[in-house]
This record gives C-alpha cells, sequence and structure tokens, in this order.
C-alpha cells in the first residue's frame, strides 16, 4: 500500500493549462517523458533482473476486466500499450506483481467482485490500479483511497500510470479529452492493444450517450456522447483486417446516437465500414436504443440485409409499461420500441432481436409488469437479458419507492420461466447454413460459430474451420444454441485476407509508436 508521503495527484488533467500541450501532442512526445529502459547489459553484466526490481516495464502484470464490450475494448488497449512497454502479461494473479482491475458500474454484483478483488490483491501484497466506470465514477470512494486510477478516457496513458504504481506512487487521471473545446471519443483508435481472440476486433465508435436514465451509473463514467470521426473508425477497422481479423464489433453505450455531435449519422458511418469488409468476414453492430434508431429504419434494414453484415440488433427495452418508461426517463413509449421491432422483422427476414427487461423498477405495479410479460409472450426473444433492479448509489432511482425485494425476486423468477418456456431455434432443425467460425465453447468440447442472424452454432472442434466459414447442416437445437455437422466435400472459406496475429501479440506494431522503451 502507498504511505502517506506518496504523491496523489486527484485529476492531472486539472494542472494543465492552455499552453500546455494537447493530449495527441503529449502521446506524440512521449520519449521525452517515459522512463527508457537501459540495455541489459547496462544494468547489470549479464545477470537477470531481480525479481524486486523496481524499474517499469520490468513487471508481470494480470488484469481483470468485467462489463460491456466497450470495457473489454479498453482493456484489450491497455494489455496492448503495457505488452509493447516492456511490461508481461499474465493470465496468473498469483505470480503478477500488480493487478489491473477493469471495472463496470452497471449493477451492484459487478461492482461488488471489483471492490473484493481489490482486497484480495491488497491481502497479497500485490500493488493495485484501478480503471473503468467505477472509479471514473465515484473515486472518493473510501475503498479506492490511495490507489492509482485511469479514467475512462485516460486508457492511453496507463503506462505511465502502471509505472507510478510500481515505485509506490499514486496517480488518478480522470479527465475527458478535447479538442478545441469539444468533447472527444476517447484515447486514439490506432493505439497496441492485445485482443482477447485474434480473430475479433471491437470498436468502440463513440462513448457516452444523449439520454439520462434515472438508473443508469454509467452515465455518471461515460459522460454525455462523443463520436469518433468516421475516417478513423475506418482505418481501424482496415487495420484490423491487415492483421488477421474476420469479425468486428461495434461497440458503445448507444451505437444508434452515433454522430449526431459530429453532424453525421450511423447508417453513414455502416456503409463506409461495409466497403472495407473482405468476402466471408462479418460486422456485428452493437447496442442501440430505441429513439436514435427509429429515423434510420429504412437504411437500417438494408444494412442489415449486407452479406456481411449479422442480421442481429440489440435493442434494450427495459419495461413495456409507458409510465415505468417515464419514471426511467427513457425517452420512448412501448409503441415506439414495437415499431423498431415490426418494421426490422418485416424487412430483414429472420432478423435477431435482443433485449433486456429490469424487474421490479421503483414503482413498478403488477399491471405495469403484466406488460412486460405480454411483450415477451408476443414476441418470443431469443436472447434476453433479464435484470433485478438494484439501486446504484448517487442515481435518482435510488432515491424513489422501491420495490420489496421479495417482490422484485419473484417478478425475475416469473420472467426467467417465461423466456425459458420456449425453445426459439427448434425450427431451424434441417436446414444448411453459412456460418463463421470464431472461438472456443466454455467447456472446450466445440468450436463456436455464428450463422446470418448472430446465432450461435457449435461445430466440431477442427483446427481447419477455426477462422473460416463453413456450410453446415443443423441436426439440433437447444435453448442457447444449434449445432451443426459440416457438410461434406466442401472446402472452408478464409474470409481473412492476412494471418491472424497469435494469442496474446501485440496488435498495432507495424508501426513503430512513440511510447514503446528503446531496448
Amino acid at each position: 500500500m502507498p504511505s502517506a508521503c506518496d504523491s496523489l495527484i486527484d485529476d492531472i488533467e486539472d494542472m494543465v493549462s492552455s499552453h500546455d500541450p494537447t493530449p495527441h501532442e503529449r502521446q506524440s512526445a512521449r520519449r521525452s517523458i517515459i522512463p527508457r529502459s537501459r540495455k541489459k547489459t547496462d544494468i547489470l553484466d549479464n545477470e537477470e533482473l531481480q525479481a524486486d526490481s523496481l524499474i517499469p516495464g520490468t513487471q508481470k502484470i494480470w488484469m481483470k476486466t468485467w462489463g460491456c464490450s466497450h470495457n473489454n475494448s479498453d482493456g484489450e488497449y491497455m494489455a496492448g500499450q503495457l505488452a509493447a512497454s516492456g511490461y508481461k502479461m499474465t493470465n496468473d494473479p498469483a505470480e503478477a506483481d500488480l493487478w489491473l482491475l477493469n471495472s463496470c458500474t452497471v449493477k451492484n454484483p459487478a461492482e461488488d467482485h471489483f471492490r473484493n478483488s481489490i482486497k484480495k490483491a491488497q491481502e497479497q501484497q500485490k500493488k493495485v490500479v484501478v480503471a473503468g466506470c467505477v472509479p471514473q465514477a465515484q473515486p472518493r470512494m473510501d475503498y479506492l483511497k490511495g490507489l492509482s486510477i485511469i479514467g475512462v478516457q485516460q486508457i492511453d496513458r496507463v503506462v505511465e500510470v502502471v509505472d507510478e504504481a510500481v515505485k509506490g506512487h499514486s496517480v488518478r487521471l480522470l479527465g475527458q479529452k478535447k479538442d478545441g473545446g469539444r468533447r472527444l471519443g476517447g484515447a486514439r483508435l490506432d493505439l497496441p492493444k492485445i485482443r482477447k481472440n485474434p480473430l475479433i476486433e471491437i470498436i468502440s465508435i463513440n462513448t457516452g450517450c444523449l439520454n439520462a436514465c434515472t438508473y443508469c451509473k454509467t452515465k455518471h463514467a461515460r459522460g454525455d456522447l462523443a463520436s469518433y470521426p468516421i475516417q478513423e473508425l475506418v482505418e481501424r477497422a482496415r487495420q484490423s483486417f491487415q492483421e488477421g481479423v474476420c469479425e468486428i464489433w461495434l461497440t458503445s453505450e448507444d451505437t444508434g446516437a452515433y454522430g449526431r455531435d459530429i453532424g453525421t449519422d450511423l447508417p453513414t458511418l455502416l456503409w463506409r465500414l461495409v466497403e472495407e469488409i473482405p468476402e466471408g468476414a462479418m460486422l456485428r453492430l452493437g447496442m442501440t436504443n430505441p429513439p436514435y434508431i427509429l429515423e434510420h429504419l429504412e437504411e437500417m434494414a438494408k444494412i442489415l440485409n449486407h452479406p456481411r453484415v449479422y442480421a442481429f440488433l440489440h435493442v434494450p427495452v427495459q419495461s413495456a409499461s409507458d409510465s415505468v418508461l417515464m419514471d426511467m426517463k427513457r425517452e420512448y413509449c412501448i409503441d415506439d420500441f414495437r415499431r423498431v421491432v415490426d418494421f426490422l422483422k418485416e424487412r430483414v427476414p429472420g432478423v435477431t432481436i435482443a433485449t433486456d427487461i429490469i424487474c421490479g423498477f421503483p414503482g413498478e405495479t403488477e399491471e405495469d409488469f403484466s406488460e412486460t410479460i405480454d411483450l415477451v409472450k408476443c414476441y418470443r426473444f431469443p436472447s434476453l437479458f433479464i435484470n433485478q433492479f438494484y439501486p446504484r448509489p448517487g442515481t435518482p432511482a435510488a432515491k424513489m419507492d422501491q420495490v420489496p425485494p421479495h417482490v422484485k425476486k419473484q417478478r425475475t423468477k416469473e420472467l426467467s420461466q417465461l423466456f425459458h418456456s420456449y425453445n426459439p431455434y427448434d425450427h431451424k432443425v434441417g436446414e444448411r447454413q453459412h456460418v463463421l467460425v470464431t472461438e472456443e465453447s466454455f467447456d472446450t468440447q466445440y468450436y463456436v460459430a455464428h450463422n446470418k442472424f448472430y446465432e450461435q452454432v457449435l461445430v466440431p472442434k477442427r483446427f481447419e474451420f477455426k477462422g473460416k466459414m463453413i456450410e453446415v447442416d443443423i441436426y439440433e437445437a437447444g435453448k442457447h444454441f444449434l449445432k451443426g455437422r459440416p457438410v461434406e466435400d466442401i472446402k472452408p472459406f478464409t474470409p481473412s485476407i492476412a494471418a491472424p496475429l497469435q494469442k496474446g501479440e501485440v496488435s498495432g506494431l507495424m508501426k513503430v509508436h512513440p511510447f514503446m522503451r528503446t531496448q
């Protein structure tokens, strides 16, 4: 743990004057601010570095990420920069010198896991750096006292923070990225990263949102909408494909709102990205709230019908009661949601609509809840994320009259039972489908592929299938998956235009980055 005399900077951005370099200029000048590792012969003559060496860049780091794909993308970028700077990323927390904990603030359990991990690290005498939405939203929480913090828009400076933490100092970088007074989407997209899956690139297209939902803590961390320029996103996609990626996920707190702050929109971005996708590779669109997708329905239907775009959309409804939606400040009514779903189902045959529902929001009556039950019965969503309401500290919903815990629990159970009462994929048995194989199943017995509708298809675990588009006959359907038998005598198609990186290999090092330590 840091001592009382350690330097503690609550927010280094507050100390930057108008005459100081911008974040981009500072990034370009990192040679002058990062200590370089000397050549090994300069440090110890033909000897190994000692395990307790405090020279930054020689330690082992274990990173844990909770939460959404946006947070996972941030984690990949932080791991890549640390590895490029000389640190060794490890999968074993016990052997690590420092734990980097990348948090999620959506629900209480995720924050509880995060807090427990901090305690465990301290018990094991590990140095700790925290990142993600929890410390960004509430940096002065007691359990964060004395810890170094990387803000959600400061992930390009993770090496600086870890360097200081290794030396026993506490540094907090929580400021926003700005250019001429305008808030930026975040750190540069061309930073090094270590993809969790070398075949999948996660691209954050914007940060923040335009809503002010009364239950949401993420808004406190990610703030208002700030979008990346189209050309930067196109360049990131292009680089990803040059590194062997065959699937791209677009992520943000609300993809439908993309571009409203910079004079463009989501369909314009998607049409540009589609031009870059190699044959057989696929693009998956992330979560969008109903209000901002409504005006783009015609174009979105055309895009989702494109052969290189999954016919899949995640549109959280949260409740089917207009009175509850009003208390949530969701800025749409249930008819708006129905219009989105009905239109896409008509124009994009077979489209998968995933949604979220909160059970037991403050003030929710039995009648309100029955409307939500009726909505699920009507649409029989194949993918449904059911969340029992947790009041998050500092949100308006936490101050509202709460539904009794046993009622929340019962409603969550009832909705879960309804969801598990139907099998959305039974009618798919007997179909012949093209699927893209990208990962291994949790039980390691199969490879996981997805068809055009982003339905999970389990296929035999043959090495030659990984990263390939193959043709299968569907012979079994479960609640959350299909099983496919490869069609004989049809060779797998390779969508990647280059060999994928090895697992753990750093992306983006085709050019030398200014913050890489010289050896």
